[in-house]
């Protein structure tokens, strides 16, 4: 080694050491941090990532880039940080996303979303390798399209939402004290560590409740070389995001350091989180009413008469079996009071299953849709009511969030997050000067598509929605199509249902099956979804009225197109050119699929969705004709749909069937 090289490395080592990034933060009250979207630091020091605000994001960073690569190969440093957060929920039970650690090229993340992506990517960029982000995600929904394990875990991403490895939140006590589960929506304060070690390429994550020291096990490790990742110079920091439940995202100390272990944070300097559940009672309240009614016996009766009028005016049923439905159950005073009495200046709509009403809560001011079902018998409330629970645990991005609900004397009251742009067949049939394109109508296709597959297959139970049709379609305030009401159908099994009978659904829409036998499946969802499909991207209704004895059957009318070659002639006119052809004739076609009076031969809605997203091609249709009623199929000689034929044996009015036999196409299902 040369002499002057020999005097020149130790300080040249000892310089790269010394800029090592290493930053402590024990609270933010003058923490210098580049903050992004609805982010803030509060008056005592909290940095709280969301506010209560729907579908917005929050950045937080360090202000300083970062030198993660300080050998000449290349090769991405060790680092560790820790910190401690907590995320508070309007509801004890729901949450509107999580958290997420971040390294990223830039400040801020431009073009990421909110809800599901985090505020860290969006569709277009999810999962591309040009990202060069590291993240570590604390997430409270589970995301189907991201594979997500649950609703309550934290998962490490590279480049993308579809997390390399994941598990439930929790943490494994030393000394054998076994695995604890923790939840990450119940408002305490919980601690995190991030480690990576350069040398072995590993990737450590642990965490615990605030008071528990770091335990020795940690929650995830991966094996994987971030170099490939992480750019010599990075930003770090915080990413969070709100969907439709409010929540509050809150991040109370950290710290973080390259090359070394991070520093510890002071626990009892950090600053104190708001309390849950409001503001103290009033004094005059606790003393003071008690004293003026001992004290003025008149006052004191005309305050009994008061308020037995009001818990008359208020009252609602509420049995011993309810009390493990607590958080799901609202008070119908707060309902009252966020509709201002139901009044009908409030009211968005009525139908066979009720009356809506928007109203916004009075402490949270959530937006809220408050449906008034009656239901004068008791046969079966206690099962619908644990079904009505069950399916407020759903969580979709196409279905609309039943939030909870409320019983008062003959009338259920179901509440739901409102829908700012209402339901999409005004768009279709009752609003003609405003015209969705069909780009937005395909759009509102695949999603409703995708909520009846995560009903059918995906979540933990089948749900069947049992009412699939436009004015049941919901749209955000994106236009986003959020499928309503499903498994409500359920109430009427346990009750009398006004103007049906036991075959419950919307004629037009009803599977010949499900007249017959008056049973629902999910092959009559997909039946419904076939008229729902024509309904969209023709523009009218499954049954348009011209008369008594004239009515127009819509599945004879687009079957009467294809069955002369001008299938895309049934297309709605008002789209007029602004289209495309491909697309309309996939949808046209796969609506007489869907409405195939052979359960059997209808797709799945699994297969459904794979044909709709161009997985895989859509199989030929036979030559069919219809008989008058326009339900029922009847196969011709001429069958363009061999390749999949399956025959059934005939019988009465049942004719020899074509088969979507294409479980041995596709692959997937139950």
């Amino acid at each position: 080694m040369f002499p002057k090289l020999a005097i020149l490395l130790p300080l040249l080592v000892s310089f790269v050491a010394s800029e090592d990034t290493s930053f402590l933060f024990n609270g933010f009250r003058s923490g210098n941090l580049s903050l992004d979207g609805i982010a803030e630091i509060t008056p005592n020091g909290l940095l709280r990532l969301t506010n209560d605000t729907r579908q917005q994001k929050g950045h937080a960073f360090y202000p300083n880039q970062v030198s993660f690569k300080k050998s000449l190969n290349g090769t991405a440093s060790s680092f560790s940080t820790t910190f401690v957060f907590a995320i508070i929920s309007e509801y004890p039970t729901l949450s509107g996303h999580g958290i997420a650690f971040v390294v990223a090229p830039t400040r801020g993340l431009p073009g990421a979303l909110p809800s599901q992506y985090l505020g860290l990517f969006n569709g277009s960029n999810n999962g591309n390798d040009t990202n060069h982000v590291f993240a570590v995600e604390l997430d409270t929904i589970q995301s189907s399209e991201f594979g997500d394990i649950n609703d309550n875990h934290v998962g490490i991403d590279i480049n993308g939402l579809k997390s390399k490895t994941s598990f439930p939140a929790g943490y494994t006590a030393d000394n054998n004290g076994g695995f604890r589960n923790l939840s990450l929506i119940s408002g305490r304060q919980m601690r995190v560590w991030v480690e990576y070690d350069g040398v072995e390429k590993k990737i450590e994550v642990t965490m615990a409740p605030i008071n528990v020291g770091k335990p020795k096990t940690p929650l995830l490790s991966l094996l994987r070389d971030l170099s490939p990742i992480i750019e010599d110079n990075m930003y770090v920091g915080f990413s969070s995001s709100t969907g439709s439940v409010l929540t509050a995202h809150y991040v109370t100390g950290w710290s973080f350091k390259v090359n070394g272990l991070a520093p510890e944070l002071d626990l009892s300097q950090l600053p104190k989180l708001p309390r849950i559940g409001g503001k103290p009672r009033s004094k005059f309240l606790t003393i003071g009413l008690p004293v003026i009614i001992v004290s003025s016996v008149s006052v004191a009766i005309s305050a009994l008469v008061f308020f037995i009028k009001r818990k008359r005016k208020f009252a609602e049923l509420l049995e011993d079996w309810e009390l493990q439905y607590g958080p799901h159950r609202f008070k119908f005073k707060d309902l009252y009071i966020a509709t201002k009495g139901f009044r009908d200046k409030y009211l968005l709509g009525a139908g066979g299953f009720g009356r809506v009403y928007r109203g916004v809560l009075p402490t949270s001011k959530i937006d809220i849709a408050v449906k008034r079902v009656s239901h004068e018998s008791k046969q079966g409330m206690k099962e619908f009511v644990a079904e009505i629970v069950s399916i407020g645990r759903l969580r979709h991005r196409n279905l609309v969030p039943l939030l909870g609900y409320c019983r008062r004397k003959g009338e259920l009251l179901l509440v739901y997050d409102y829908m700012p742009n209402g339901s999409l067949d005004k768009y279709l049939f009752d609003q003609p000067e405003v015209t969705l394109s069909w780009s937005q109508r395909f759009r509102v296709i695949k999603g409703v598509a995708s909520g009846l597959f995560y009903l059918h297959e995906e979540w933990e139970q089948v749900v069947i929605h049992r009412d699939v049709k436009a004015s049941n379609v919901l749209l955000d305030g994106e236009l986003n199509a959020r499928l309503g009401d499903f498994g409500l159908a359920r109430l009427y099994d346990h009750g009398t249902a006004p103007r049906t009978t036991h075959v419950v659904g919307t004629f037009g829409y009803l599977a010949p099956e499900h007249s017959r036998s008056g049973k629902a499946t999910t092959g009559t969802d997909v039946f419904a979804f076939g008229a729902f499909l024509l309904e969209v991207s023709c523009g009218k209704r499954p049954i348009e009225p011209r008369g008594a004895a004239d009515d127009v059957l819509l599945l004879d009318w687009v079957f009467s197109h294809w069955n002369r070659g001008e299938i895309l002639a049934a297309r709605d006119v008002s789209l007029g050119a602004d289209y495309v052809a491909e697309e309309v004739e996939l949808v046209l076609k796969l609506g007489l699929l869907c409405s195939h009076s052979e359960p059997t031969a209808r797709p799945s809605m699994r297969q459904v969705v794979q044909f709709l997203e161009g997985d895989f091609p859509l199989p030929e249709l036979s030559s069919l004709g219809l008989c008058a009623n326009g339900l029922t199929f009847m196969h011709h000689k001429e069958s363009g749909f061999s390749d999949f034929a399956m025959s059934y044996p005939s019988s009465g009015d049942r004719f020899t069937q074509s088969s979507f036999a294409a479980e041995s196409l596709l692959s997937g299902g139950r």
